[in-house]
């Protein structure tokens, strides 16, 4: 959604690596000398599957958008200590056998927008992820037998909804209920993300 100049993803690995080589980098302290950082501008997206190695930099306001899950392990946590001077607990025996070490470079998405339609980001077995630019007055359908999750990432846009109005502003998020079949969005400068299941 925003990124300052050089803001960064932390995303995979820069080389192949080894469940042992990330083992001895790990113990020697040089992680990070191994980790891809990937420089990010407004608009970037990726896709992080479950496996691979992720972390947010600095500078970066973001949407994510991700499976139910509340599992998260943390492999480093750059030598920060609290005011006690104890540092937060890692989760490197655990998340040695999630990480996949074989994942392909295929992180980051392309896509080109259209006017008034939605363009596919993401699809995957726990949700769908589209964005939509939208510059008039567009008419949704609810064919998906799924709630429908819109975040705007650019712009603002009015909502209707059975009658009643709601002003969506850069940053904020709104739930459409899967009873909900039909509603409008109107804007003339609202970038969204669709989301649904």
């Amino acid at each position: 959604m925003q990124a300052d100049d050089n803001s960064n993803l932390i995303i995979d690995f820069n080389q192949p690596v080894s469940k042992e080589l990330y083992l001895k980098h790990l113990e020697e302290k040089t992680l990070t000398s191994i980790l891809n950082f990937e420089t990010v501008t407004k608009g970037d997206t990726f896709f992080i599957e479950v496996g691979r190695v992720h972390a947010i930099g600095a500078g970066i306001m973001l949407a994510e958008i991700q499976q139910t899950s509340d599992i998260t392990y943390r492999v480093y946590d750059w030598d920060r200590v609290d005011d006690q001077g104890n540092s937060r607990e890692l989760h490197n025996d655990l998340a040695i056998d999630a990480i996949d070490f074989n994942m392909p470079n295929n992180f980051k998405v392309s896509y080109k927008t259209q006017q008034n339609r939605p363009e596919n980001l993401v699809t995957c077995p726990y949700f769908t992820t589209n964005i939509v630019e939208i510059n008039k007055t567009i008419h949704k359908q609810n064919s998906h037998d799924s709630f429908m999750i819109y975040m705007a990432v650019g712009g603002d846009a009015v909502f209707e909804v059975d009658g009643k109005t709601t002003h969506l502003l850069f940053g904020e998020t709104i739930l459409i209920p899967a009873s909900i079949i039909e509603f409008s969005i109107t804007s003339t400068n609202a970038e969204l993300l669709e989301v649904y299941i």
